[in-house]
């Protein structure tokens, strides 16, 4: 009788350290999770709103545009394509966060270490350059579309003053540096594991701005002004545009929305914020299904709502580019909205560059206290506030470099629809299926690795096509461009 209760508890144990658990051996130990690091505390609801942080962002005011270059049945049918596409590989790279079990293995804590982990090779140095080239793009982006809708605020005013045919320009660069100075001080919060409340506060603003224009629209639509044309395969040759732009709009719009799913180069890094049990890939499953459904619904209203609404004459962005000039009030909260939901969305995707480059210093100069140093300092309120020498100064530099690299090159949005024609292939769709052949051992030629390899080559020629676009793009812009002028 004592061995069997012996081989029980021995048998309860290990349970319990295969699910993340801890015996109760004191203050410390109750405080750390399985891995030695402190206990995570993340749950649904936070991992949906980092998701919906990351996926849903002022992109989604352009889908009508890209409605419109498709029309009504490649529009829809694309959106609903890439949602199901999105979804399936995140469910397969969510079981690649623990190897080799998804759920008794050993933590991952980066899209890089998971490669790594089931892999390895030259590919762990190709996943690196197509995330962290992929998260500086988007931060640079973001710092050119916050300022951008900080600018419509100023001009719709304007506008509502002196008249829509009034001159109303505005140079954006001024409020890329309040962009900026407002990252630099949230860009000193740790990690992951202290930014919920900002994502949640994000998606509340994403939700709340895609409704304004989704409301607006059906506005516009149910007072029948306009009567916008819209046709089942969008802009007409010889009508709307040449032949040739028909197709380059068609492949840029296809690379916008393909891309306005992505968030798999946060994926496991969200992943990493949850708490177990339950296990995290089952918590992280839930989690996709949410944002994506979530995504998808705010997608396909807006789109084809803003298509209704302007038919083939959409604006690029319903807000920015005054598809309404009224109520000026509401378009301006809906702007607002924006940049409150960028300032979030900027810190979901610098976090991943923040900790690769302080634990590759942490791990180079472990005694040196510039890097490891860590001070109390008191702020307003009675709180306290944790400061490393080496974060204050590394994260204060990146967020002024992407600010300067924004001033210069303010058409970097066609560079970063490039990055992302370069990127969503290789972290959305190649590294998740390969990582899932290889971790449940799919045998090669299987009906299972067919199917799975057709998708992968398929989504290969979509981010191939979307790259041409955004070439073709960007030379367009560079024959126009002319540094620090004000834009219209």
């Amino acid at each position: 009788m004592a061995e069997e209760m012996k081989k029980q508890s021995m048998n309860i144990d290990h349970e319990a350290s295969e699910l993340g658990l801890e015996k109760e051996k004191g203050s410390e130990n109750t405080k750390l999770d399985d891995d030695g690091r402190d206990r995570r505390t993340g749950t649904l609801v936070t991992a949906s709103a980092h998701i919906i942080t990351a996926v849903i962002g002022s992109g989604v005011l352009s889908l009508a545009w890209s409605m419109a270059q498709l029309g009504w049945v490649a529009g829809a049918a694309i959106l609903m394509t890439f949602s199901s596409i999105t979804y399936f590989t995140s469910t397969l790279l969510v079981d690649c966060y623990r190897s080799p079990d998804p759920i008794t293995g050993h933590r991952n804590y980066t899209y890089m270490d998971v490669v790594r982990a089931h892999l390895g090779g030259i590919k762990v140095n190709l996943c690196g350059i197509a995330q962290y080239g992929n998260l500086i793009g988007v931060t640079i982006g973001y710092t050119i579309t916050a300022s951008i809708s900080m600018v419509a605020v100023k001009r719709s005013n304007c506008f509502h003053k002196f008249g829509h045919k009034a001159d109303c320009h505005t140079s954006n660069y001024p409020f890329m540096i309040i962009f900026a100075i407002i990252q630099i001080i949230l860009s000193q919060i740790p990690n992951f594991h202290k930014l919920s409340w900002l994502s949640i506060l994000a998606a509340i603003m994403s939700l709340a701005y895609s409704s304004i224009g989704l409301a607006l629209s059906i506005a516009k639509v149910a007072g029948g002004s306009g009567r916008a044309r819209t046709t089942l395969t969008g802009v007409e040759i010889g009508v709307d545009v040449s032949g040739s732009e028909k197709v380059w709009k068609m492949f840029q719009a296809i690379g916008d929305i393909a891309f306005a799913y992505a968030y798999s180069n946060v994926l496991i890094e969200i992943q990493d914020t949850l708490r177990s049990p339950p296990p995290e890939n089952k918590v992280m499953k839930r989690a996709s299904l949410v944002g994506v459904t979530t995504t998808t619904t705010f997608y396909i209203l807006c789109g084809c709502m803003g298509y209704a609404a302007f038919g083939n004459k959409a604006p690029g962005n319903l807000l920015t580019e005054f598809g309404f000039y009224e109520p000026y009030w509401l378009v301006d909260f809906a702007n607002v909205c924006v940049v409150i939901h960028l300032i979030g969305a900027y810190q979901v995707f610098c976090q991943p560059i923040f900790q690769f480059v302080e634990n590759y210093c942490h791990k180079q100069w472990k005694e040196n206290m510039f890097v490891t140093g860590e001070y109390t300092a008191k702020i307003p309120f009675g709180c306290s506030l944790g400061i490393n020498p080496l974060r204050l100064v590394w994260r204060t530099v990146y967020v002024v470099v992407t600010a300067i690299l924004a001033m210069i090159f303010p058409f970097f949005n066609v560079f970063l629809a490039l990055i992302g024609a370069l990127s969503f292939y290789p972290l959305t769709v190649y590294f998740p299926i390969e990582m899932h052949i290889a971790q449940t051992k799919i045998p090669k030629f299987s009906v299972r690795w067919v199917w799975l390899k057709i998708l992968s080559w398929a989504c290969l020629v979509v981010s191939i096509v979307a790259a041409v676009g955004s070439i073709q793009g960007l030379a367009t812009e560079v024959k126009g461009y002319k540094p620090f002028k004000i834009k219209n």
